[in-house]
């Protein structure tokens, strides 16, 4: 009997113990398998578009620095003479055309304005019966029943009251302009750059008021070398790069290639005009302008938006058989919406142009474009 419960007892132990090694390696198996399966999904394809590299012909190009300066600039006159009653604007502030800049005092003028005036309405009360008395005068002549020298006499007094009337409108007229030359207003918007008065101070006629600039064209000159300047043309495109924009570039044209030049630097002076609609840019900023040469030269070109900035350089992601590798590039010249660079790249190659801000070196990718 008790041999019996001994071996029941040795195979339940036998039973129990089969059954955990068979747990334990389930699991060791499924722990083993969930990585492989893991590996074997990895991570979807990034969906990219892409465009490919072409070698063209482009112009040489060459940057130099200039200097900004605005193209509206005039130092604001007063028409007469008179002393500054008030003088509402300020340095570095912006006015709008037609704002008041400064006021002249204007009593004595508003004063013989008020009795020109009086005088006038004065002289058109009798203008009016002194043409009364002529149309009377005229209908006894037609009667012979006015003596001639009468009528003369009418008829003078009527031509003489007129001629006072408008004599009258004139010096009106005359005091009404004086009046509003008191008023120096801003021919055109701008900032004020440069006071020249104060309120008390007696100016006199074509005495300067403020210095206005306009800031919405900005010209930008840039002294090129002469090995240069046969090479450029009037009212050609350049690309404008400033501190006040970043890396990015702006439009200008060429509005003028002086034709003499600085006979010890052999320079020339040239005259960029740029749209400055944001008003980023200010008078004395150093800016550096990108001239396309006539002369042309083959290069290779991407899409500004292949390249990539990555740890100080500039790279694009190459696609090869669904997978991306970056290509180190250095940019040699904008054209557009393309840029000249050289680097490991030859025609037809198909570089990342949307989808490209995350990629990794290797990764996977689907081109939807």
């Amino acid at each position: 009997m008790n041999r019996n419960k001994i071996f029941i007892k040795q195979r339940l132990r036998l039973i129990i113990l089969i059954s955990v090694l068979t747990v334990f390696l389930g699991v060791a198996v499924a722990f083993a398998e969930a990585p492989d399966k893991k590996r074997s999904q990895g991570p979807p394809p990034s969906p990219v578009e892409v465009a490919p590299v072409v070698k063209e012909m482009v112009s040489e190009q060459v940057s130099l620095v200039g200097t900004t300066e605005p193209k509206t600039k005039s130092i604001i006159a007063a028409e007469v003479e008179g002393l500054v009653k008030s003088f509402p604007v300020k340095e570095g502030s912006y006015v709008k055309k037609g704002s008041v800049l400064v006021r002249l005092r204007s009593t004595n003028l508003n004063i013989r304005l008020k009795a020109a005036m009086a005088a006038r309405d004065e002289a058109k009360a009798r203008y009016r019966f002194a043409q009364k008395e002529l149309a009377r005068s005229e209908k006894l002549k037609d009667a012979n029943s006015i003596a001639a020298k009468r009528y003369d006499q009418t008829l003078y007094e009527f031509q003489a009251l007129e001629h006072q009337v408008l004599r009258y409108e004139a010096e009106i007229e005359e005091l009404k302009d004086s009046i509003r030359k008191k008023r120096v207003i801003a021919p055109f918007s701008g900032f004020i750059a440069e006071e020249h008065t104060e309120v008390g101070e007696w100016i006199k006629k074509g005495g300067g008021v403020v210095t206005l600039i306009d800031l919405s064209l900005i010209r930008i000159t840039v002294d090129v070398p002469e090995r240069y300047i046969m090479g450029i043309r009037p009212d050609a495109a350049v690309q404008v790069m400033a501190g006040a924009y970043g890396m990015k570039p702006v439009s200008g044209i060429i509005s003028a290639i002086l034709p003499e030049g600085n006979p010890d630097s052999r320079t020339f002076p040239v005259r960029i005009d740029v749209p400055n609609r944001k008003l980023k840019l200010k008078s004395g900023m150093e800016a550096r302008v990108t001239f396309n040469l006539a002369k042309k030269t083959k290069a290779m070109l991407v899409p500004k938006d292949a390249v990539v900035a990555a740890n100080g350089r500039r790279i694009v992601f190459v696609v090869n058989t669904g997978v991306v590798q970056p290509v180190n590039i250095k940019i040699i010249g904008t054209y557009g919406t393309n840029m000249a660079v050289t680097g490991f790249l030859k025609p037809g190659d198909k570089v990342v142009v949307r989808g490209n801000e995350r990629l990794r070196p290797g990764q996977a990718v689907t081109v939807v474009k």
